[in-house]
């Protein structure tokens, strides 16, 4: 099954819009989504969590439409982390557990303990003298700590340093685990994304250019880097785009299934493949 489905939904906000997005992950995976400032993450996201609604088209997640009554028990399953945490200013880590204790009716306080000690975070200091860090752990944890089948994190590991950003995405590889538990997360750092998701769905003004399995998507591009002669040799189709290198030459992002023969490519990063998309969609 399916954790989330986004049918055809349109969004429109006067001069930007959500056109026709439909987007399925499958249950039990982690899906990356990507794209540049303004692409429409964060309104996908609001949109899957009924925050917003469409102007056509429609949103289920974990089986149920997000517009059904029916969704408010839903959201007992799913954690969300925002890119910002948002926790009254005066509380500390204990008072923020209480409260949430009476919120979700499948809190663990001994698991969220167990989390708030693993991220090394003080129970008895005020949430506003947590530094952004500290914010963004302790809002994974309260995430976690209601046990949900499913994680939606916009920019979650925005603001930890690389060794605290290593050990949540261990953390998130660790629920996966269990096959009933899916992540959705939108992140600016492509790197983490590479090393956790098995699926990336790329965002472009409004439209969703593509959504597949990640290794399919390194094995589809390679990146050559050579002369402008030697890429004149490739049918146009099969350039997505290139840039000039220091050097004189050119490097550019090809669909290797059209590359003619002999010719050396590198693999490339999910972000060279999401940079070189972006720029062939500006040239096109």
């Amino acid at each position: 099954m399916n954790a989330i489905e986004l049918s055809h939904l349109h969004k429109s906000f006067g001069d930007f819009a959500i056109r026709d997005l439909s987007l399925a992950v499958p249950g039990g995976t982690i899906c990356g989504l990507v794209g540049e400032n303004g692409a429409g993450k964060s309104t996908t996201i609001r949109l899957l969590m009924g925050a917003l609604r469409p102007d056509s088209g429609s949103a289920s997640v974990l089986g149920t439409d997000v517009s059904s009554p029916a969704f408010r028990a839903v959201k007992e399953d799913i954690g969300v982390v925002l890119d910002e945490a948002y926790f009254p200013e005066s509380l500390h880590a204990m008072q923020v557990g209480k409260i949430l204790s009476a919120t979700y009716r499948q809190w663990d306080q001994a698991l969220y303990e167990h989390y708030l000690a693993r991220f090394s975070l003080p129970e008895k200091k005020p949430f506003k003298d947590y530094s952004r860090g500290m914010r963004m752990k302790l809002a994974i944890a309260a995430a976690l700590s209601h046990r949900p089948k499913l994680l939606v994190l916009d920019e979650a590991t925005a603001g930890l340093d690389p060794i605290a950003r290593d050990e949540i995405l261990d953390l998130f590889n660790e629920f996966t685990r269990q096959e009933d538990h899916t992540i959705l997360i939108s992140s600016h750092i492509l790197s983490d994304l590479e090393k956790l998701c098995d699926y990336i769905a790329f965002l472009h003004q409004g439209q969703l250019l593509f959504c597949e399995e990640k290794d399919t998507l390194l094995e589809r591009y390679g990146l050559f880097t050579d002369s402008q002669e030697n890429l004149d040799c490739f049918q146009p189709e099969a350039v997505i785009a290139a840039e000039r290198n220091s050097y004189g030459g050119v490097r550019a992002l090809v669909r290797r299934d059209m590359a003619p023969a002999g010719f050396q490519m590198e693999k490339p990063s999910v972000e060279d493949i999401v940079l070189f998309l972006v720029k062939g969609a500006k040239n096109a």
